[in-house]
């Protein structure tokens, strides 16, 4: 009888690990298959609401991958991956000016990793060092609205001092440089504009006193002035043609003659990503040009940067505009010095 129970333990061991050594090889199998890392991946979004769903819902059903979207500016991701540095809860960080990713990257906030989707896109959109990948681009112009331009006998502005006229006082909306990617982006514009940070920032001085307010938001300026609210605001030109889209008719659209400033919209991996892998098929997809032509769907123009991806027939011609030579990675390590001077010496 002692003899049988032995037998029936030995057995019963043999099974077991018969059973461990087949669980194994199914999984050795399914990685050499190629399965998709599972998991959930979560995406701080700078786009606009509907931009964002369309996009992160197109990612859903092309790759499988559950996401968890966050939508705020670039100025206000970029505050929350400083504060959650120490202990990462997102993955991925999409849309925004490249410059403010550049000031993640040099506070090492951001985790590079060379796509190979984006070796087609342009090397000027993209970081050398694989920290960020240029997925649109798009310039700053004014919005005025037609009613205001007709009852004032005036043409819409051409440039960045006929927003110094009188008549523009307490008429002007702007983003806020500190939550906003896109007001950043217009600060460093007018400074390259004057010709320098002396000259930039006495013209920003003067214009101080214009504006009626600065907005969390870097598209409200082109709503409020869609909807009567001021005479003028200064935005993403391609932000102002989807609300001229949605039916706000009176807005005008114009560029500065003097020089503009661009934005490099980007995508980047998060530092500490909870989930790398995921994260970089994240990255491959928005590299492509079919995740750079979504936009269009929700009326959002802007300019792809794959050159296999389909301009929007709608967007602003960038050719045509007077483009400063904005350098993102520039604009980027001197992103604190200039909010802060703007801060002590117009915002006080």
């Amino acid at each position: 009888m002692k003899k049988s129970m032995q037998l029936l333990f030995i057995l019963f061991v043999v099974f077991l690990l018969a059973a461990c050594g087949a669980n194994d090889s199914n999984e050795v199998d399914g990685a050499d298959e190629g399965d998709s890392p599972s998991g959930t991946l979560t995406v701080y979004v700078g786009f606009q609401e509907d931009h964002a769903i369309a996009a992160i819902d197109r990612f859903q059903e092309d790759t499988g991958i559950d996401v968890d979207m966050v939508r705020m500016s670039a100025g206000e991701i970029l505050a929350k991956i400083r504060a959650e540095r120490d202990n990462p809860q997102a993955d991925i960080w999409y849309g925004g000016p490249a410059d403010t990713f550049e000031a993640a990257k040099m506070e090492d906030l951001l985790h590079a990793y060379d796509s190979p989707v984006a070796a087609d896109i342009p090397e000027g959109y993209k970081d050398p060092e694989h920290y960020w990948t240029g997925i649109y681009e798009g310039a700053i112009g004014f919005a005025t609205n037609q009613n205001f331009l007709d009852e004032n006998n005036l043409e819409a502005p051409s440039s960045w001092d006929d927003l110094l006229d009188p008549v523009y006082e307490n008429e002007l909306v702007m983003p806020h440089p500190n939550s906003s990617g896109t007001a950043y982006t217009a600060l460093y514009s007018v400074l390259l504009a004057k010709g320098g940070d002396e000259e930039g920032f006495e013209y920003l001085k003067a214009l101080h006193p214009q504006v009626q307010q600065y907005t969390t938001s870097g598209s409200a300026p082109g709503r409020m002035v869609g909807l009567n609210e001021v005479g003028a605001g200064i935005t993403f030109a391609h932000e102002l043609v989807k609300f001229q889209e949605e039916g706000f008719d009176d807005i005008v659209i114009s560029f500065p003659e003097d020089g503009t400033g661009f934005e490099v919209g980007a995508v980047a991996i998060i530092e500490g990503a909870p989930n790398e892998a995921l994260a970089q098929e994240f990255i491959d997809w928005a590299a492509g040009p079919g995740a750079q032509e979504v936009g269009q769907e929700t009326n959002n123009f802007q300019s792809p940067v794959h050159p296999d991806a389909n301009q929007p027939e709608e967007a602003p011609n960038l050719d045509e505009i007077n483009l400063l030579n904005s350098d993102p990675k520039e604009a980027g390590e001197r992103r604190q010095e200039i909010l802060d001077r703007w801060d002590n010496e117009v915002n006080n």
